[in-house]
């Protein structure tokens, strides 16, 4: 049965691609780096800011260090923080409330999966009202490899079975939703079926990829996708 639902963050929570794509570019600029078109697309979409930087500075013949690293990082999390505390309201996709609600109704739990920073995380989902839903964070904080790497699932599944201990949680009774190809094969590598939503890909192009696929949050049919776990014993192949 399904007992938990693993949220991506950009991208599915909060439409922050382009302002992180418009950061990534700053950052080479100011590197004396050119930023090329299509680049975030390709290395960065989906994954962390360490996995993303260390590509774009390699593919420039650009050695980086351990140390150079952290401070870009920190640097770009600057900017973030920057920008998002001069909006007056954050780019919060709609219906993503409703759907929370509906899912802590029905007495899931509820963890966020991401390779954006725990800060980043805690900014947005204090603001917009909505820390109070997700029990576990898993940031790119915690140094583990890059999405589509499975690692940030599994440890999902573990940190809730820790925080729940009459749980007994495993990756076929989660729930993925993400918006990106590296994201949806961390969470099929992992075991967890995923719903692919078409925030950053057009839906035929997700639709290949996820277990089902929705335009917008407000789609997802919890009640169906309930009784496809129950049906399947959590792999539900519903497009």
């Amino acid at each position: 049965m399904l007992k938990a639902v693993l949220f991506d963050f950009n991208g599915v929570i909060i439409n922050d691609e382009p302002l992180h794509e418009k950061l990534i570019n700053q950052l080479l600029v100011e590197e004396n780096l050119r930023p090329k078109p299509g680049e975030f697309r390709q290395f960065c979409l989906g994954r962390s800011d360490r996995a993303c930087l260390t590509d774009l500075f390699t593919l420039r013949g650009r050695v980086v260090t351990e140390e150079s690293l952290n401070k870009l990082i920190a640097r770009k999390a600057q900017y973030y923080q920057s920008t998002l505390e001069s909006l007056d309201t954050l780019p919060i996709y709609p219906g993503l409330h409703d759907l929370l609600f509906k899912l802590r109704a029905a007495n899931l739990k509820l963890a966020v999966v991401s390779g954006a920073h725990q800060g980043e995380i805690e900014l947005v989902l204090k603001r917009a009202q909505l820390r109070d839903y997700f029990s576990v964070i898993i940031p790119a904080d915690q140094r583990i490899p890059s999405k589509p790497e499975p690692n940030g699932y599994l440890l999902a599944v573990d940190r809730l079975n820790q925080h729940f201990r009459d749980l007994n949680l495993k990756p076929a009774n989660c729930l993925a939703i993400e918006d990106t190809f590296a994201g949806i094969e961390a969470a099929k590598r992992a075991g967890i079926p995923v719903v692919g939503v078409a925030n950053s890909y057009p839906f035929h192009m997700l639709q290949r990829r996820a277990n089902w696929t929705v335009d917008y949050l407000s789609d997802l049919e919890l009640d169906r996708v309930q009784q496809l776990y129950q049906q399947t014993a959590g792999t539900p192949k519903v497009q």
